[in-house]
């Protein structure tokens, strides 16, 4: 692991797109500084550090100005550099957090206290897990007292197999990148038609992030059409994010050109703030 991988643009290009007051970027992640906030020794590679202060300052030139932090497997269950960022933004930035299937509920009183509004497990193929849906499911009903949801990097190939089980969560259930489908296939794809299955029961939610991790090709034309397409069918369940500083990636976007790529994603002043205010305050309670 000695390589360092890069994993974000210095300097992104300029934004063209005005965010209306409030936008919300619901999916980062923060890596280090590692002097600070050691990475995980069972983690799958090195990344260069992108501290708080480079996701702040990135924010500030795209326009946004609330946000939710992911806490990702390169920090394992050490959630402290999250919570140091949120201490930092004094409200503006929540979180969420990683934490064991059985974790104590001193454990999740305190990350509720802290500004983490929920959860999150993985169900991708080629990821190495050792928990079951039937775990995380039953984790839920210990996660509502507390107001946390679910989230979930679901593939879409898995939708169908468990949507009788997901739908017994007893908390709202946000699944990342749009189900990592391949755009490629079309939208007619089983796999996104069963992803899409999901978002019309009660109580799911989607990130429309990633349409550069589900259309690796830039200008992302199939990955926005898949976004536009959940933005205006499920207006009321679509939640949008940077996933910067992109880890994990075939290549690395450039963050303007995703916010530049939200004027046709949704079309309508109405839509984008629903999208970027409206729906997220709703779901992670921001202050005011």
């Amino acid at each position: 692991m000695s390589e360092i991988i890069k994993t974000y643009l210095d300097h992104p290009s300029t934004v063209t797109v005005k965010l209306p007051a409030g936008a919300t970027d619901t999916h980062v992640h923060i890596f280090g500084p590692n002097n600070k906030f050691p990475f995980a020794e069972s983690r799958g590679f090195t990344p260069e550090d992108a501290p708080k202060e480079t996701l702040f300052a990135l924010h500030k030139k795209l326009g946004i100005d609330r946000c939710v932090i992911v806490n990702t497997l390169l920090h394992g269950f050490d959630n402290s550099v999250v919570e140091d960022a949120m201490r930092a933004a004094e409200g503006r930035y929540l979180g969420i957090a990683l934490t064991p299937v059985d974790p104590s509920d001193a454990e999740l009183k305190r990350l509720a206290l802290a500004g983490f509004r929920g959860l999150r497990f993985h169900f991708m193929p080629g990821y190495k897990i050792d928990y079951t849906p039937e775990q995380v499911i039953s984790l839920t009903r210990r996660l509502e007292p507390l107001g946390m949801h679910l989230q979930l990097q679901l593939h879409g190939m898995y939708a169908k197999e468990l949507m009788p089980l997901l739908k017994q969560s007893a908390v709202p259930v946000v699944m990342d990148h749009m189900g990592r489908v391949d755009a490629t296939l079309g939208m007619e794809h089983k796999h996104f038609q069963d992803f899409c299955r999901l978002l019309e029961l009660p109580g799911f939610i989607v990130k429309v992030s990633g349409i550069d991790r589900i259309d690796t090709q830039v200008p992302y034309e199939r990955g926005i059409t898949f976004a536009r397409h959940l933005v205006t069918t499920y207006p009321d369940r679509c939640v949008w994010g940077s996933d910067w500083p992109h880890p994990n990636h075939t290549h690395i976007p450039d963050d303007a050109e995703l916010v530049n790529a939200l004027a046709q994603i949704a079309p309508e002043p109405a839509l984008l703030q629903q999208l970027m205010v409206d729906n997220p305050q709703k779901l992670y309670r921001f202050s005011a």
